[in-house]
């Protein structure tokens, strides 16, 4: 289905009205944050008040995954409610200044065409085709070029940085690219990223009326550099790096926290926080900084640590409370989930990978068995994951392993000799997937013409 098709479908929809109020939705994002960085999640040394709430007055998930173990290519599922392979050229995340990290990203940069196209249909351009006010306020990264950014996929206001790691204070990138951009413009303003995201969202929500809208409110936080919120020397116009510092660390997701509580804190005041759902989740696991224990890997890996994620739904609608969920969910899931609580039907035509997870969300189906699959790439390494039921077949670079994370939650122990069928079984699931999921727009792509001696230096490793 073409974007045209899908907007006369919409706008049909949108016509015959929704039987109940459309619901305001809000999703909060956080960079990197660990499965177990917030208190309700089990952290020992983080106070997440706020964010604890959603989950206190509605549902925390257990089984919550990240489409990729990294920045871009989650953001792209979460938009389009598909894998971000269909797209191309986002496997991993996109290198400072708009630098491919692997050969056929690397070949999209050159012509380019490195990002996320207008072409796709994003849940953006659905909620505001349906009559929604839509705002993005915070780290978009998902192509530096201007036919890339918010505007492009149905956002009416932006505000945020262009990129993967800049500084909380000056909002400049490791090689000094300004990306603090508002709209369709660069801009200067002065204070701390997190702090600046949460204003601008507050501010637009307060200039909201009658229509509902959709607020997507993607932090930085706590992504690197590990700044302290209250560490601003005057002398430099910013704080001192303090990676691996947990205690900064620590003030930082809490500093995120406070400011998730001044978001909810405005929809009491509006008076709408009855007839809003909000979601919380991260991007990916944590990187050296977070916590993810007990889970085995981080960022970057397809192992439990780098793809397990906390997510949270509060919806006052459903009248659920306190309660946990444990059905395996994907970044892809939420745009499905949330047109079904918006009354939006898919337009005939268009598939979308994820499911629409309010049916069990509701307790009106139990949790369902699913196939799902990851593939992250970077520079050379290739590591892929397909989950089957409680079985999960790992292949990193080359080197597999088979595990039930049913026993074995940790991945501890390889079940790859004693199970060897299972095994091959999900090799040809992985096989059949990579090939029906590959983009249209990569057609061209030959792997010699790719400039192969470049993928390892472009950027540093941030996402």
């Amino acid at each position: 289905m073409t974007r045209r098709e899908w907007l006369s479908a919409t706008a049909a929809s949108a016509l015959h009205g929704a039987a109940a109020k459309r619901p305001n939705i809000v999703l909060i994002l956080a960079d990197d944050l660990g499965s177990r960085d917030l208190s309700c999640y089990g952290s020992p040394d983080i106070r997440t008040p706020n964010i604890d709430s959603l989950g206190r007055r509605g549902v925390r998930f257990t089984q919550f995954y990240a489409n990729a173990p990294e920045c871009s290519p989650t953001r792209t599922s979460l938009l389009t409610g598909r894998y971000q392979h269909r797209v191309g050229g986002l496997e991993c995340a996109l290198g400072v200044g708009d630098q491919g990290r692997y050969d056929e990203a690397v070949w999209l940069q050159k012509r380019g065409e490195l990002g996320l196209p207008a072409s796709e249909i994003t849940l953006p351009r659905i909620l505001k085709d349906s009559g929604y006010d839509t705002g993005c306020f915070g780290k978009w990264h998902l192509g530096y070029h201007k036919k890339f950014w918010p505007a492009a996929h149905g956002f009416d206001e932006s505000f945020g940085i262009l990129g993967g790691n800049a500084d909380y204070f000056t909002h400049q990138e490791e090689d000094g690219r300004p990306v603090l951009y508002r709209n369709l413009e660069t801009v200067e303003r002065k204070g701390y990223a997190t702090d600046l995201f949460a204003e601008a969202a507050v501010d637009w929500m307060k200039r909201r009326t009658e229509k509902p809208f959709f607020l997507y409110l993607p932090f930085t936080a706590p992504h690197t550099p590990i700044q302290d919120p209250e560490g601003l020397d005057p002398k430099t116009g910013t704080a001192p790096w303090r990676n691996g510092d947990r205690k900064t660390y620590a003030k930082m997701v809490e500093r995120m926290d406070a400011r998730v509580g001044d978001v909810l804190a405005q929809l009491d005041r509006m008076g709408r926080a009855g007839d809003t759902l909000v979601l919380f989740l991260s991007d990916n696991g944590g990187d050296p900084n977070g916590d993810n224990a007990p889970l085995r890997g981080r960022k970057s890996s397809v192992w439990e640590g780098g793809i397990r994620v906390p997510c949270l739904l509060r919806w006052p609608r459903l009248g659920i409370e306190g309660r946990t969920n444990n059905q395996v969910g994907l970044t892809m899931d939420l745009l499905p989930t949330l047109l079904a609580a918006a009354g939006i039907a898919p337009a005939a035509g268009h598939k979308f990978d994820g499911a629409d997870l309010l049916p069990v969300v509701r307790g009106q189906r139990q949790p369902f068995a699913r196939t799902v699959f990851w593939r992250y790439r970077r520079a050379e390494n290739t590591r892929k994951a397909v989950r089957e039921g409680d079985l999960k077949l790992v292949d990193e670079n080359g080197k597999r392993e088979l595990h039930d994370l049913a026993a074995d939650p940790l991945e501890k122990r390889d079940l790859l000799g004693a199970m060897p069928d299972r095994a091959r079984k999900l090799e040809v699931l992985l096989g059949a997937w990579e090939r029906e999921v590959r983009a249209p727009r990569l057609a061209g792509f030959r792997p010699a013409a790719a400039n192969k001696t470049g993928v390892m230096s472009h950027g540093s490793m941030v996402g």
